[in-house]
């Protein structure tokens, strides 16, 4: 996912995935975990300024497709615009975000085979903060089984007390992906159609929901302001040495 305009980056001219985490845009980085991964088709979901996304992705890897989310709806509605390039794709399809350059190719492969093992519907990556302000919670039953994941401006006060949070890093089956989808409302604080609500979909269907918890919260650090990519930047620099 790579639409996002990216507002408090204070940049209108560069889309929030084209700034550079060293020197490399941040959407590249991602890309290149795809290939990593063996991905057989990597869509890229663009908006905001769409065009140098494109243009600068295409120039890497040729083989890159691309899905228009021209209004930023929310991600429930970035990841069905991308439903009728895989109309006759059967599978997995792993969702990445567009922000989050220093996912490990190895976490990614771990999570992939944890989802195929338990045969899941969707598997989740996680991570325990201890101030989860501002993510979605991942809600548990007492034998740990997912039942929902929340947003932050949608949770209760007892909600907001737990912390797991959610990366915005899935594997889905493809079918039960796009059926859950088109169920989803806008009925929410920010009135977007979330990609997480298809988890209590799924949860009323008794569908195997799987966390993947991953060992540092850097790997799933997303970057929304200049002040974070700057912090992003010495974390991934320090991982170097």
């Amino acid at each position: 996912m790579a639409a996002g305009q990216g507002k408090r980056m204070k940049n209108p001219d560069r889309a929030k995935v084209m700034h550079t985490l060293a020197g490399i845009p941040l959407v590249e980085h991602v890309v290149r975990l795809a290939r990593g991964m063996g991905a057989e088709r990597i869509i890229v979901i663009v908006g905001h300024q769409r065009a140098q996304v494109m243009e600068h992705l295409t120039a890497i890897d040729p083989s890159v497709e691309f899905a228009v989310q021209a209004e930023q709806l929310g991600t429930g509605h970035a990841v069905r615009m991308a439903e009728p390039l895989l109309a006759d794709f059967e599978g997995d399809v792993v969702i990445l975000s567009g922000d989050a350059p220093m996912t490990r190719r190895t976490t990614m492969q771990a999570a992939l085979e944890k989802h195929r093992n338990a045969h899941a519907t969707v598997t989740v990556l996680t991570a325990l903060l201890p101030d989860p302000t501002g993510y979605g919670r991942v809600l548990r039953d007492d034998e740990g089984n997912i039942l929902r994941i929340v947003e932050h401006k949608d949770a209760s006060e007892k909600e907001r007390a737990v912390r797991e949070i959610n990366s915005g890093i899935y594997v889905f089956r493809k079918d039960q992906l796009f059926r859950a989808l088109a169920r989803v409302t806008n009925d929410n604080a920010q009135g977007e159609y979330y990609l997480p609500d298809v988890f209590e979909i799924f949860q009323a269907e008794q569908r195997v929901m799987v966390p993947h918890a991953v060992e540092a919260f850097d790997e799933i650090r997303g970057v929304n302001t200049a002040e974070q990519l700057a912090e992003l930047e010495k974390i991934y620099h320090a991982s170097q040495t």
